[in-house]
């Protein structure tokens, strides 16, 4: 029985986990499926769900016995154990303002504790305790290379990019024909010309009468509120700069989103 509420718990962890890293630009985007209508956190990622059980096949073929695992295992859960008190220190030092004596009571104590047990197991590293260790150096890298992927990628977007305001500005000197209906443009940078409406004008030589371009921020905060999803600037000519805001536990609905600005002079 602990056995199955254990593996449960680490596949639901793992899922939910995983939405979070890749909303924070953490991990590359793969599918996920919402299994609730009521709850957006309860989520099933069918990549993270594969590769867990081929992970785990491989672990059984390679150790053969649960007692071959046990270093493993006490590892994984020594170091698991220092990293959360470590996560608790700087939470309640610099995102709770405590004061330094009292952080240091609090946590040092459970440090001394964690530490002495992930001590006593490090003589295990090399019968079993390497596996959990090389799958965190691999994650690391992952995740490190992925973001400093997307912030390289960003930079040299932004330096061979176009001003969207300078851009419009220059458009409607001798505006092209507009057409009905509305026309959403995606933009990974706010106040950048997007790609899509240089390919509309060269291509259609038309621009809609309504123009909306959109970029989402996902924020490292769990939740945000309705009242500060959308943020919009018009930029004249019926074009409107619109910012949509995300935690990373809210699901990233843009039609939702977009919805919101009804009212505030976008239908």
């Amino acid at each position: 029985c602990a056995t199955v509420i254990a593996s449960q718990a680490l596949i639901t962890a793992a899922f939910s986990v995983t939405k979070q890293a890749i909303q924070l630009g953490y991990l590359p985007r793969v599918r996920i499926l919402h299994t609730s209508v009521k709850e957006t956190g309860q989520v099933y990622v069918p990549f993270v769900n594969w590769g867990l059980y081929v992970c785990i096949v491989l672990a059984v073929l390679a150790f053969g016995s649960s007692s071959k695992l046990a270093g493993a295992y006490g590892i994984a859960v020594t170091i698991d154990m220092l990293i959360t008190t470590t996560m608790t220190f700087f939470v309640i030092r610099y995102g709770w303002k405590y004061p330094w004596p009292l952080c240091f009571a609090a946590t040092g104590f459970f440090f001394i504790v964690d530490f002495t047990y992930f001590a006593a197991n490090i003589v295990k590293l090399f019968d079993g305790g390497w596996f959990p260790v090389v799958i965190g150096v691999f994650m690391f890298m992952l995740m490190l290379t992925w973001k400093q992927g997307r912030r390289l990628m960003s930079e040299r977007l932004r330096a061979d990019a176009i001003d969207l305001k300078s851009f419009l500005e220059a458009v409607f000197i001798s505006p092209p024909a507009r057409v009905a209906g509305t026309a959403v443009f995606l933009a990974s940078e706010q106040g950048i010309t997007p790609t899509a409406l240089l390919h509309n004008l060269k291509h259609n030589k038309v621009l809609h009468e309504t123009n909306l371009f959109v970029t989402v921020k996902h924020h490292e905060l769990p939740w945000i509120g309705f009242d500060k999803r959308a943020e919009i600037e018009p930029l004249g000519h019926d074009c409107w700069q619109v910012t949509l805001h995300f935690g990373f536990k809210n699901e990233p609905d843009v039609p939702e989103a977009l919805a919101l600005l009804r009212g505030r002079g976008v239908q």
